[in-house]
C-alpha cells in the first residue's frame, strides 16, 4: 500500500509502480466512485504512448536530396493538400 498527500488543489500523484503496472499514461481517463468511506478508481481507457517511428510514411515529400523533419513546414503542407483537392 502506498500513502500519498493531497495537494491544496485536491490533486494526488499515483505512485509510479501502480501507473506502470496499469499502463496509466498522460491522457488516460480514470473513473472515481465513492464506496462507503473508500474511493474506487477505475481506468476507463489507456492511451498508448506514440513513438516518432509510428508516423513513418505519413508525410510525403517529392523534393530530391536529403530532407530533415525540422525543415518541414506542416502548415504549408496542409495548405498544399487543400489546394490539390477538387
Amino acid at each position: 500500500m502506498s500513502t500519498v498527500t493531497v495537494s491544496d488543489n485536491g490533486q494526488v500523484v499515483i505512485p509510479a509502480a501502480i501507473r506502470q503496472r496499469l499502463g496509466i499514461a498522460p491522457g488516460s481517463k480514470l473513473d472515481f466512485e465513492l464506496e462507503g468511506d473508500s474511493i474506487r478508481v477505475r481506468m476507463l481507457r489507456a492511451i498508448k504512448p506514440t513513438r516518432p517511428e509510428d508516423g513513418f510514411g505519413l508525410l510525403r515529400c517529392d523534393q530530391p536530396g536529403e530532407r530533415h523533419l525540422a525543415d518541414f513546414d506542416v502548415a504549408a503542407a496542409m495548405r498544399d493538400v487543400r489546394h490539390d483537392r477538387p
